[in-house]
């Protein structure tokens, strides 16, 4: 009998072993480490240098150039070389990199004359080193195909440049799931990937951004931060304050191997620069807290 307790004690102290080193193993592998950058879209009512400032001051050392304007065509295909190369010091000069342009596909032109453009604006994104070029899918349907076309072209040309093209969901083309799977599947180019926007899948759709990922993740490789509370909602909002399940979420997109960025789109707006960078700030943080905690 004492032989027998003596096994059993063993045994029961080698699975509580292997419990705690498990458990110890869990620990470890909690959290992630994503690259956090921040749009200028919240800051577009200011000069640029205004905006990086704030971005900047915000705790970002990355920034994408997604929203331009009458003065800033960022890498749009009027941009001469010498805007180009001012504006490329001017994110040095303070204390930024840029890694993604966003990419304007005209489709009530010939086809020959659409694929030119972004041509144009491919090289513009690799004469200011970005890593990438996001679309924003087409709203018309009598469009689609067109579309598909020059994102094929695009994807081509890019791949030849160095650059990665993305899609993100943004109605239409691009809504929701299928939406973004027939576009990959139409335009068939391994060089055009999804950054996801739960954000957006609530806004233009009103589904479910975590049961929306399911079939997609596989494709994603970067991610557009806003939140949403309700379809055709108010998106210039701080997170957590709306519907979007930013655990859920991300818990999904690490299961799958996501490695990032994750990219900063909106936050709440307010009268003065200093008070759009807080808040860019606090969606930061809130993000930080969530990757510590999948």
């Amino acid at each position: 009998m004492k032989r027998r307790e003596f096994l059993r004690s063993a045994a029961a102290a080698a699975g509580a072993g292997f419990t705690l080193s498990h458990a110890q193993a869990a620990r470890k592998a909690k959290g992630v480490h994503w690259l956090v950058g921040c749009f200028n879209r919240p800051w577009t009512k200011w000069d640029l240098d205004t905006t990086l400032k704030g971005i900047h001051d915000a705790g970002y050392r990355i920034t994408g150039l997604l929203s331009s304007t009458k003065e800033e065509p960022f890498i749009g295909s009027g941009a001469t070389p010498e805007y180009l190369k001012g504006l490329k010091k001017k994110i040095a000069a303070h204390g930024l990199t840029a890694n993604m342009g966003a990419l304007r596909t005209r489709h009530d032109i010939p086809l020959d004359d659409s694929i030119r453009d972004v041509q144009k604006q491919i090289d513009n994104a690799h004469t200011l080193s970005l890593q990438y070029l996001m679309s924003f899918g087409v709203d018309r349907p009598e469009h689609y195909d067109h579309y598909y076309r020059v994102m094929a072209a695009a994807a081509a040309y890019a791949q030849q440049r160095g650059l990665k093209v993305v899609v993100k969901p943004h109605g239409g083309g691009s809504g929701a799931s299928d939406d973004l799977l027939r576009c990959l599947e139409k335009v068939n180019h391994p060089n055009l990937t999804v950054w996801y926007d739960a954000g957006n899948i609530i806004h233009y759709t009103g589904k479910d951004p975590v049961a929306e990922l399911e079939r997609i993740v596989r494709y994603v490789t970067g991610f557009c931060a806003k939140d949403c509370g309700q379809q055709k909602g108010e998106v210039m909002i701080q997170f957590g304050t709306g519907k979007v399940d930013f655990k859920g979420v991300f818990s999904k997109l690490k299961a799958a191997g996501f490695k990032g960025p994750v990219m900063v789109e909106c936050c709440a707006l307010g009268p003065t620069p200093d008070v759009v960078t807080a808040n860019a700030k606090a969606n930061r943080e809130f993000l930080e807290k969530v990757f510590a905690d999948i």
